[in-house]
């Protein structure tokens, strides 16, 4: 059976009021209807009634005949939700554009260290400082099963703009695969990056350097669900703290031995 409360809440959390959710609904039940009538369905006092309709007319979501007594007839189903969807899309952009005045802006000179949880927050922070780059992007993964599709086309768009971009993985498939994606970048298989034992259950995802600035590192620990693992991270800007400055000279390090075998 059709449940009307469950209309009612979907509308609710659109927006509408509960008074004009309840209208609405018994109006869509309803050919037409009357005051009366409305508020016998929607379970709406009647005195109600008459400014719920009002502000539901104003909305676009009821018609109103003049006649006597008035009655009232609510829009179709398909007009309706075109109508709340522009509403609630126009709600988000208030909100964003609100909040995007009132946001302060990231430091680059800030010299703390952020940690982060969760997948998808990790994938934003990298997405984020690979657009950000300008000159070189240093990058060792491990766990290349972390690099979504996302960091893919970042890494790209970096390409495109003429970022220097050094990579290592594990393997030589690992290598194949990430230089279809980003033809420009120099990839090295690195075998040392290949997963171990895993300690406390742990192991390296990995570790970002862009701009010899901006600095991630990442790890996988084993979660409760099998087959499933958290990744979790800590993040800086500052040149000067003594995590950028050991994980700077660590990469600088890794890429100096490589040109040097290379050569």
């Amino acid at each position: 059976m059709p449940d009307p409360e469950e209309a009612v809440t979907s509308l609710e959390e659109l927006g509408l009021t509960e008074y004009e959710a309840r209208c609405f609904v018994a109006l869509t039940r309803l050919s037409k209807g009357t005051a009366k009538e409305v508020s016998q369905v929607a379970d709406v006092p009647r005195s109600r009634v008459y400014d719920t309709i009002e502000r539901l007319e104003r909305k676009g979501l009821v018609s109103v005949q003049q006649t006597d007594p008035r009655e009232y007839k609510g829009v179709p189903v398909e007009t309706a939700c075109q109508l709340l969807r522009e509403d609630f899309d126009d709600r988000i952009d208030a909100a964003e554009n609100a909040l995007r005045q009132l946001e302060t802006p990231e430091s680059p000179e800030d010299e703390g260290v952020w940690a982060i949880g969760k997948r998808e927050h990790v994938t934003e922070r990298v997405v984020t400082f690979l657009e950000d780059a300008e000159n070189t992007v240093q990058y060792l993964i491990p766990a290349t099963e972390v690099v979504d599709d996302r960091i893919l086309a970042t890494l790209a768009s970096a390409d495109d703009r003429n970022v220097d971009l050094y990579l290592e993985v594990p393997t030589e498939a690992d290598r194949e695969d990430f230089a279809a994606a980003v033809p420009g970048a120099t990839i090295a298989v690195a075998p040392d990056l290949e997963r171990t034992n895993d300690v406390r259950g742990q192991w390296p995802a990995q570790l970002l350097m862009v701009d010899q600035r901006a600095i991630l590192a990442a790890g996988l620990r084993e979660s409760d669900l099998p087959d499933v693992h958290d990744e979790v991270a800590v993040w800086t800007y500052g040149r000067d703290h003594g995590f950028a400055v050991w994980i700077r000279e660590l990469l600088d390090d890794r890429l100096a031995d490589r040109d040097r075998k290379s050569g």
